[in-house]
């Protein structure tokens, strides 16, 4: 359920810009997410997804822009920001030789040292692992290293999840479980969820509004059914291409 008013927004990036080299990766991107609220940044690879997210993790720093994480400017105190936010990479790996069950006790020590157990407990329920959350990680399945670490990301339950393509890579069942894992613990939780997609049938299962991302700019952002409404698309696939050459962008192949 998302629920409106200033109270209840997590995340506000303003007008974020972010350059490597001659190189915009990020043009000018803003927007809020709410509490209780899955928003997602969609878009092709490239398209400025990843760097958006990282730059709200504080992981790196806009050359523009501002972000406030639950009322804290990011920017200027990133260290007090992080303590609100849990973080899953698209190329996050495990450690093959623990156990799923010591790579939760070792991050739960890290990031919540006084909850070490409720942190751990709530993170083996997560993972829906089993006994196998004693097994060595690299004995695991894709599916269920990826399960393992967005527990990882969870299980101590930050305001803001940001998930860069969390089904990146998994079969249809292993894609499934991950996404019913993300519903069900932001219905427990109330925690915001920012994910990045390329996979619109992910996006529109999970996702209660969504950004369609195209060269580091925002061509469109509103709710699933407001954007089909909006371009007369019968699906999200249509609505983006739509979208992109509406905002006068051309991709080689469409």
């Amino acid at each position: 359920m998302v629920l409106n008013g200033m109270n209840n927004i997590v995340v506000i990036a303003k007008d974020l810009i972010k350059k490597y080299g001659t190189r915009i990766a990020v043009a000018g991107i803003s927007f809020t997410v709410s509490r209780g609220e899955i928003f997602g940044l969609i878009g092709p690879n490239g398209a400025g997804k990843t760097t958006t997210l990282r730059m709200t993790a504080t992981l790196i720093k806009p050359d523009n822009g501002e972000i406030f994480i639950k009322n804290i400017n990011a920017l200027k105190d990133p260290v007090n920001a992080r303590k609100y936010i849990g973080y899953l990479p698209e190329e996050a790996e495990v450690y093959p030789r623990l156990t799923g069950y010591e790579h939760l006790l070792f991050y739960a020590k890290l990031r919540k040292p006084d909850h070490v157990d409720e942190a751990v407990e709530f993170g083996v329920k997560l993972s829906g692992l089993g006994k196998r959350i004693y097994d060595k990680a690299g004995d695991y399945s894709k599916g269920m290293k990826r399960r393992l670490l967005l527990a990882i990301a969870l299980m101590t339950r930050p305001d803001l999840a940001i998930l860069d393509e969390p089904t990146s890579g998994l079969d249809v069942y292993a894609s499934v479980r991950v996404r019913n894992l993300i519903r069900e613990y932001v219905r427990e939780t109330g925690s915001s969820v920012i994910l990045s997609s390329h996979n619109m049938l992910e996006v529109e299962y999970l996702c209660d509004r969504i950004a369609f991302i195209s060269r580091g700019k925002i061509v469109s952002v509103g709710y699933p059914k407001e954007i089909l409404e909006k371009y007369s698309a019968s699906n999200l696939e249509e609505a983006f291409v739509k979208a992109v050459e509406e905002a006068g962008y051309k991709y080689e192949g469409l």
